[in-house]
């Protein structure tokens, strides 16, 4: 069974930089999408970062240039580095798996994390605030 914990929320002022750790355990199967959602509050829970099993990542257009999805297998930790903060990213953050490749979901060539349903597995969630 897939744990996951997600870490690092808190409080920024707007143009910080926070970095959100989710550790991972259970996952033993080759293939993998784990990606990051935002919750800002009374919103829908939405993609902000992807990467799968064979590295390849997607960003939602919100968050492009500012923050980096990484991975590290030997920890089994996946991480979000958040830059140039904004109030608008204020929210709960979850890290999610699924026991296949990301799906693509595009429009033409621009491509953006599978939604919500794509994934069996969630984390509690970590709060982050972000102050102008």
């Amino acid at each position: 069974q897939v744990h996951l914990v997600e870490s690092g929320g808190g409080s920024a002022q707007a143009g910080g930089s926070l970095r959100l750790s989710c550790a991972a355990s259970g996952v033993d199967h080759l293939d993998y999408c784990m990606s990051w959602f935002h919750q800002a509050p009374g919103a829908e829970r939405q993609g902000v970062a992807a990467i799968d099993s064979n590295g390849v990542i997607v960003y939602a257009d919100s968050v492009k240039d500012r923050f980096t999805i990484s991975q590290d297998d030997a920890k089994n930790t996946l991480y979000l580095q958040m830059n140039s903060l904004k109030t608008e990213d204020t929210g709960m953050y979850y890290c999610a798996e699924d026991e296949s490749l990301c799906p693509k979901y595009c429009e033409g060539r621009h491509c953006f994390p599978p939604p919500t349903y794509e994934y069996n597995n969630w984390g509690q969630g970590t709060q982050v605030t972000v102050s102008s």
